[in-house]
């Protein structure tokens, strides 16, 4: 039952379409910025995105310094790298340029930058004073984390061996510029792996505890345009039409995730990726369909709902029968895709099971899945996803 008072947040005005990213030296000028910080990554750099960000802010007169020390899951160490680059340089606003990492790693800059301390001290819910002074433009090469629009950053805590999660309005970026052109160089790999995270978001969102009527009308939109969209994109990357939708459909589930929260499927892959360095995104499509299938009985209509957006034929099957569907159609997706299915291709060890599991509860999003978990019923599933 989805609740019936709600917040629905939408803190992130959005520009999407192909080549809006031309409009970013026009809209950085709109906040009165003098010099602009990039965050991003190598393998953006690589790819040839970095000049078309850095050239039109260069050619229309503005200052800019790059940071692109961003790893995948990006450590602490790096937010407050990043955090004295971005006061060394004397910049006034950020860019984030990539997937989740290195928006993630922009807005953990952000926090450190205005407000000093360190990142730690930020980690959980309402832990951010008040609103940054510098203003933050997201820009996504992936469609996958939605973190565009949202407001967390997922951080890894290498010390403790474990992802931290910073979640506050504050976090929000000013403007979000979507650009599906922008995505067309991902990898088939990193195309699939974030095309199954930002279906996990909708899923997830759609069957949470604290669902609500307007982040289930993206999120059921967003698994239906990702259902349709995902193998095309994976097949053939130049596939214009498949990355629009892609870019959309990962968008509205970011949208819908950042009011209704997530579920097991990433507490697990939290705690997965404290133990084995694995990417979010392969975590997160190998784990999904155990998770579904384990929460299926709490939800089964929602459930059945989603293998019909899955494009499932449900209208002859019981309600047990097209909830489980759902998960079944998850399953051939991941496959189909060619994301691994089984822990021990991830170079996860039976040994490591438990300790998973037990960690699986300390996360945040366990109260939000709309099955209560038990340690035993965690390792019951990691064993079954083995």
């Amino acid at each position: 039952m989805a609740n019936d008072s709600f917040l629905f947040r939408m803190s992130t005005p959005v520009l999407f379409g192909n080549g809006v990213v031309q409009q970013l030296a026009a809209k950085v000028k709109e906040f009165k910025a003098s010099k602009v910080l990039v965050v991003t990554d190598q393998g953006v750099k690589q790819a040839g995105l970095l000049d078309k960000v850095t050239k039109p802010l260069e050619d229309s007169g503005l200052e800019l310094a790059v940071f692109d020390a961003v790893e995948p899951d990006p450590s602490l160490d790096t937010i407050h790298k990043g955090a004295n680059f971005f006061k060394q340089a004397g910049c006034d606003l950020i860019v984030a340029l990539g997937g989740g990492s290195p928006m993630d790693t922009a807005k953990g800059i952000r926090v450190v930058a205005d407000n000093g301390g360190h990142i730690r001290d930020y980690a959980g819910v309402n832990k951010v004073p008040g609103k940054a002074s510098v203003p933050l433009i997201t820009i996504p090469t992936t469609s996958g984390t939605g973190s565009e629009v949202t407001i967390f950053a997922v951080l890894s805590d290498w010390e403790y061996n474990m992802k931290i999660t910073v979640t506050s309005p504050y976090l929000a970026a000013d403007l979000a510029l979507v650009d599906p052109l922008l995505t067309v160089s991902a990898p088939a790999r990193i195309t699939a792996a974030s095309g199954i995270d930002a279906l996990a978001h909708a899923i997830e969102t759609y069957v949470s505890n604290i669902a609500q009527p307007p982040a289930d009308a993206l999120a059921l939109k967003a698994i239906q345009i990702i259902g349709t969209n995902l193998r095309s994109a994976v097949a053939n990357g130049s596939n214009l039409e498949a990355r629009n939708q892609m870019a959309l459909g990962s968008l509205m589930a970011g949208m819908a995730f950042n009011n209704a929260f997530l579920g097991i499927t990433h507490s697990i892959g939290a705690a997965l990726s404290g133990h084995v360095h694995v990417s979010h995104g392969i975590s997160i499509a190998l784990l999904l369909p155990y998770v579904m299938e384990y929460n299926a009985m709490a939800r089964m209509e929602k459930y059945r709902e989603i293998a019909a957006a899955l494009g499932e034929r449900v209208e002859n099957m019981t309600l047990r029968e097209g909830a489980l569907a759902a998960a079944k159609s998850v399953h051939e997706l991941v496959g189909d895709v060619g994301l691994p299915q089984h822990l021990q291709e991830l170079g996860v060890k039976e040994d490591d099971l438990p300790a998973i599991a037990k960690d699986t509860l300390s996360h945040g999003m366990v109260k939000m899945n709309p099955r209560k978990p038990t340690e035993t019923e965690i390792l019951g599933i990691l064993r079954k996803a083995f």
